[in-house]
């Protein structure tokens, strides 16, 4: 049994990031990549389920849904398994804060600035050489010139990461690092004994709960298990079905074997 949550759960990412307790540890992460002009001192959590007054189809159950004093939108999703049409799903999730900014009556159709994070148990960039662990994108023009700077999105491929303990350089790093191995940590570890992260342990810590929180979080747990367990028997049988064409071609077995991952014993049993 972990000490500590798993993160990438609905529980335990909402409850280290969702609840109104724990505001300060959303915003010292939030402010990692947030620039300068939009730091956050205060915020406040907006219901995500007037969302779903706009469209009823939408499913949003890891999304956090806040608003600045400054009035920045902001929208923080953590998305355990791939999906298709990913960077389309983003960009409509992005239009929710839109709409909702618009007034009644005579209005000049100015908006606040959103962010759309998304905190990704995956990776989307399939090429090698274009991976990137953190992707910021604004519009531009054709010149590489920013066109309007007051939509964004950040991509946190988490897989990308894999910097080790001791080549941590900021503290960005060090919150990347604690949502990536926390659910493997037997205690703090050193270069995260400070006090948001002292405090992000504690509200993290499996026996800190009650008995209904206990039992939430297992239903959470079982249901991230599970959503993995279906990507990784879909990933097999696309294995699957490659190497029994590549064998149907006479293609060597040690080849197969190295292009698919499956074992000499598996291609064999095809």
């Amino acid at each position: 049994m972990s000490r500590y949550i798993n993160p990438y759960t609905d529980f335990g990412f909402k409850k280290l990031f969702g609840e109104e307790a724990n505001k300060e540890l959303l915003i010292d992460f939030l402010n990692q990549l947030l620039p300068p002009r939009h730091q956050i001192t205060e915020l406040d959590f907006r219901n995500v389920e007037s969302f779903a007054e706009l469209s009823h189809e939408r499913k949003a159950i890891f999304d956090i849904h806040c608003q600045t004093q400054s009035g920045e939108r902001i929208i923080v999703e953590m998305q355990k398994a791939k999906v298709n049409y990913f960077k389309d799903r983003s960009l409509f999730y992005a239009t929710f804060p839109i709409r909702e900014q618009s007034k009644r009556g005579e209005w000049d159709f100015r908006l606040n600035p959103i962010y759309m994070i998304a905190i990704l148990d995956f990776q989307y960039d399939e090429k090698e050489e274009k991976q990137k662990f953190l992707r910021s994108i604004k519009l531009k023009d054709q010149d590489g010139e920013i066109f309007y700077d007051k939509l964004n999105f950040k991509f946190l491929q988490m897989p990308l990461f894999d910097k080790q303990e001791n080549e941590l350089e900021s503290h960005f790093d060090k919150w990347v690092y604690f949502l990536k191995r926390l659910e493997s940590f037997d205690e703090i570890p050193a270069i995260l004994k400070e006090p948001i992260f002292e405090k992000a342990f504690g509200v993290a810590e499996i026996a800190n709960m009650t008995s209904e929180q206990y039992a939430e979080y297992q239903e959470s747990l079982l249901t991230y298990i599970e959503v993995k367990e279906v990507v990784k028997t879909a990933k097999d049988d696309g294995k699957r079905e490659v190497a029994s064409e590549l064998k149907k071609l006479g293609v060597a077995l040690e080849i197969i074997a190295q292009s698919t991952g499956l074992s000499i014993q598996e291609i064999l049993a095809l």
